[in-house]
């Protein structure tokens, strides 16, 4: 992991650091400027002005842009799926607690970020047209609702697999309003939404 969801790293020289600090500087440098910037303003040198190394060193790591934001989805990915990971460590140990807990993590730091939307919405616009970011897409997204699919079990739902991708749903629609406007509505009345759709599963 290379810091919390969204924030940018502080620009920095990575020339004798070691290899994997100077691949997860250009990898955060990536996040960054795509939220920032957007796809458009993700260029090779851009991206290494943030992350404070020379144009030429991105080459040493990956074949290219695409490769270098693609590993930036993949990272993010796995720092919600962290932080989804600690709500269920700290939840009430009953299988309905885990399961509030587990959807309710989105609706909170580090998950809920204004910051980290802006480079979301980067990485969806390449889902359709980049096939390996299409690929972490979808794994992404089957784990998610494999691990909800084992949760709504052991809470008692029966149809586990159409209650996962409705509550999936209902989860990325709520953060993305959220992020957008949070004016609309509060954290705890999207928890509360998705407990009144979570019984109508169960």
């Amino acid at each position: 992991m290379f810091g919390e969801i969204g924030q940018t790293m502080t620009r920095a020289a990575f020339t004798r650091e070691a290899p994997d600090v100077r691949r997860q500087a250009l990898v955060a440098a990536a996040e960054a400027v795509l939220a920032r910037e957007g796809v458009g303003g993700a260029s090779v040198r851009t991206i290494c002005a943030e992350a404070g190394v020379s144009p030429g060193l991105l080459r040493h790591y990956f074949e290219g842009v695409d490769d270098l934001v693609a590993a930036a989805y993949e990272a993010v990915s796995q720092r919600i799926d962290a932080a989804l990971d600690a709500a269920l460590a700290t939840a009430e140990d009953t299988p309905h607690a885990r399961l509030l807990a587990y959807l309710g993590a989105s609706f909170a730091p580090p998950v809920l970020d204004e910051r980290l939307l802006a480079a979301w919405v980067g990485f969806w616009s390449l889902v359709k047209t980049k096939p390996r970011m299409a690929a972490i897409h979808a794994a992404s997204y089957a784990d998610f609702r494999a691990r909800l699919e084992t949760l709504l079990a052991d809470a008692g739902a029966r149809d586990t697999r159409l209650a996962a991708i409705a509550l999936t749903a209902m989860v990325d629609g709520l953060w993305l309003e959220l992020c957008l406007d949070p004016a609309t509505f509060s954290p705890d009345e999207a928890r509360a939404v998705v407990t009144r759709a979570v019984e109508g599963w169960l």
